[in-house]
């Protein structure tokens, strides 16, 4: 095994298993309001996304419709969407293929994807399917484990598990931060979303962070 393997293995197992450890908080959150445990396990393996999933059961436990579930997880999953457009010339998949890729392209399996693009193609791949299809496992392991022991948990908050998430995409994101626009560009989306978490719904500050970076792009 190469060393730049092996650095690409160890980056997708720490991020998949550190990300993955936070379906415990969603499996017990999603049984507390109201769904079965096989109905969190059908939502982490159909959706896999962990906002949406989030969402979906907030909206339900609130005493909101299955639509203005459905609404607010879409909105959240725009995002994927981005990921997509940015990795699908970069996989170059087709068939089958295509449709796995598709479910798996995360947060994680595009960060530590662009993260390892540097050191060569076939790191890049081997990052994306490795944490893409790790997340997958150990974030559907460990939401049946917290729908399981969801009463012995008790608040899930109380765990840390919620930082989890941003601090494993904090490290993978930090060290693509070279030039001083990156820099600003990274600043300037914190200050805002920051602000904007008490005025806007869920998941919205985060996806308005992307226009601010789409309007420095156009200006450079």
């Amino acid at each position: 095994m190469s060393r730049v393997e092996a650095i690409t293995i160890r980056d997708s197992l720490s991020v998949s298993l550190t990300v993955g450890a936070y379906g415990i908080a969603f499996g017990a959150a999603s049984v507390a309001n109201g769904f079965s445990v096989l109905q969190s396990c059908l939502l982490s393996l159909l959706t896999f996304s962990g906002a949406s999933q989030f969402a979906v059961v907030g909206v339900i436990g609130a005493g909101g419709s299955a639509l203005s579930a459905i609404a607010t997880a879409s909105l959240l999953g725009v995002r994927n969407g981005i990921y997509g457009v940015i990795m699908a010339p970069r996989l170059k998949v087709k068939g089958f293929r295509r449709v796995i890729a598709a479910h798996i392209t995360i947060d994680e399996s595009t960060g530590v994807a662009l993260g390892a693009e540097k050191r060569s193609e076939s790191a890049m791949r081997h990052g994306f399917w490795l944490t893409g299809f790790g997340v997958f496992f150990f974030w559907n392991l460990f939401t049946l484990a917290g729908a399981l022991g969801a009463q012995a948990m008790g608040d899930t908050r109380a765990w840390g598990l919620d930082s989890a998430v941003p601090a494993a995409f904090l490290g993978l994101v930090w060290p693509r931060l070279e030039s001083k626009r990156e820099q600003i560009l990274a600043v300037a989306s914190i200050i805002f979303a920051l602000v904007m978490t008490p005025f806007l719904p869920a998941g919205l500050p985060i996806i308005g962070t992307a226009f601010i970076a789409i309007v420095m792009g156009v200006r450079g």
